[in-house]
């Protein structure tokens, strides 16, 4: 069976983290590589990352997009899941994975997003979140819709064959957001996008900090503004950093 890389790009995770790493620890099958990616964080994150054995890549630059390059880039292993640090993955994901890239007409493919926090679900923005998986796309790109592709983003835990993410040049690491978003449709170039039905749990922080009618009303934004065409400044201006 092909070996799985896990490639997590962070920024100032300290608080997160250990939670995350517990997780991984009770994948089964494990992942052959874990690889942390930091972009320049201020805060304990490197060494929480050390301390737990984990391989730490430290980027320096700004933006998720050049870290996850730089992440793949550096990932040995043929199958490769890009995992945020506030996202826990099924304890079978690794089985999920593989048994998804075995078909050889998927090339990019995600697990279904539950945002939840200590006190409650999210489920009206878990809702939109999925929805926006179909609407985005067949809205804004119907030819790509029609032929498969599906809008993931990072909190999907996307996963892909190393070689064909290289193929499609990566991650175009002057996008400070949606870059995921690009990386979909470069991807469904070559095949089909899946969303899976598997369930991974996602941290509600940026609700718990906005308030979640907010929270949808920029996650909608963002999306149109991306979807006519907005240069990646305009679009970063109206999503505000939370950790």
């Amino acid at each position: 069976m092909d070996d799985v890389a896990i490639v997590i790009p962070v920024l100032n995770e300290a608080v997160g983290l250990p939670r995350l790493i517990r997780h991984l620890r009770i994948l089964d099958p494990a992942p052959s590589e874990i690889l942390v990616v930091d972009g320049g964080s201020t805060d304990d994150t490197v060494a929480i990352a050390t301390a737990a054995g984990l391989r730490v890549i430290e980027h320096g630059v700004r933006g998720r997009a050049g870290q996850i390059n730089r992440g793949v880039a550096a990932a040995s292993a043929p199958l490769v899941c890009v995992l945020h640090a506030d996202t826990c993955l099924p304890d079978d994901a690794v089985a999920v994975i593989r048994a998804n890239l075995a078909d050889p007409a998927i090339v990019l493919a995600g697990f279904t997003v539950v945002l939840e926090g200590a006190e409650k679900v999210r489920w009206l923005t878990t809702f939109h979140n999925w929805i926006k998986t179909w609407y985005a796309p067949l809205f804004f790109r119907p030819h790509l819709f029609f032929r498969g592709a599906r809008l993931l983003f990072g909190d999907h835990a996307m996963f892909f064959r190393r070689d064909q993410f290289q193929s499609v040049g990566g991650c175009d690491a002057a996008l400070i957001v949606m870059e995921d978003a690009d990386l979909c449709q470069r991807f469904a170039r070559l095949g089909r996008v899946r969303l899976v039905n598997r369930l991974v749990t996602t941290s509600d922080r940026r609700i718990a900090q906005w308030g979640e009618l907010r929270a949808n009303w920029v996650y909608l934004k963002i999306g149109v503004l991306w979807g006519l065409g907005a240069r990646p400044q305009h679009i970063d201006q109206v999503y505000p950093d939370v950790r």
